[in-house]
């Protein structure tokens, strides 16, 4: 089975103080750790096993400048076989439409079965898995936290939906899917896996290889922009209610009144 994996190469909220910029329209990026987005990882990890059961390849693509070239090489080193960066100067400031754009100009240039993203990254949107189908024409299934293979033509997968519950659904391939964090455990990275693809040569695309009009994608293309960005002002807290069951109904319920939330 061939698999397309879209990675994307994000700040580290683990590792950094994030502070809201002085132009108030994005955040201050000096000096920040970047590493793979999380639920990327998952979705890497997801297509290392399915080949390890079936056979076949993995492929990751991101789209970023040139400092993304290390998340595309720790995904090879946890075990895809082939990486793909994408990076032009058009494609800054893309939104959520001109990067499925730019993934879907990469997938047709390959023959994959099964196209994976994280169910969302650091803009929190989760659409780029759900416009990369649509534009491929292909099915899609969003927040998969189980992947079972049952041949060579379709999938079953599991989505966590409201409630905590779980569905099941056979899906035709070729399909995408975004992955949900907690399919599965990535596994570790260690110095021998970097070292081994540290001389990789990893194909660079931008907008005359991959066939598309430069104002299609980044600012010139978007439809979405960042407008601003700001700390929520913080409420006066929270009223903590003790006592037994029954006297902390009775203070929420004289709390609803007071506040007019019941009459």
């Amino acid at each position: 089975m061939e698999i397309l994996v879209c990675v994307k190469r994000v700040p580290d909220t683990a590792e950094n103080e994030i502070e809201v910029a002085g132009d108030g329209n994005d955040i201050e990026r000096d000096d920040l750790v970047y590493s793979v987005n999380e639920w990327d990882n998952y979705a890497v990890e997801e297509a290392i096993q399915i080949v390890d059961k079936v056979g076949g390849s993995v492929t990751i693509v991101s789209v970023g400048d040139e400092d993304a070239e290390e998340v595309v090489r720790r995904e090879m080193a946890m075990g895809a076989n082939d990486g793909i960066l994408l990076t032009d100067d058009a494609f800054e400031g893309s939104d959520g439409k001109g990067i499925a754009t730019l993934l879907k100009a990469a997938a047709d240039k390959g023959n994959y079965d099964l196209i994976l993203t994280g169910a969302q990254a650091d803009d929190g949107a989760g659409q780029v898995g759900g416009m990369l189908a649509a534009m491929l024409d292909l099915p899609y299934a969003s927040i998969v936290n189980k992947i079972e293979t049952l041949d060579d033509k379709k999938l079953n997968v599991g989505r966590e939906i409201e409630g905590g519950n779980q569905e099941m659904n056979e899906i035709d391939l070729p399909c995408v899917l975004s992955i949900q964090t907690g399919i599965n455990e990535p596994r570790y990275v260690g110095i021998r896996g970097i070292r081994k693809v540290a001389s990789a040569e990893i194909p660079v695309w931008g907008t005359s290889d991959l066939g598309i009009a430069a104002d299609s994608v980044g600012k010139a293309g978007a439809r979405v922009k960042r407008v601003d960005y700001f700390v929520p002002e913080l409420g006066g807290g929270a009223d903590i209610l003790d006592g037994t069951m029954e006297e902390m109904s009775d203070k929420l319920i004289e709390l609803l009144k007071a506040k007019g939330g019941i009459k």
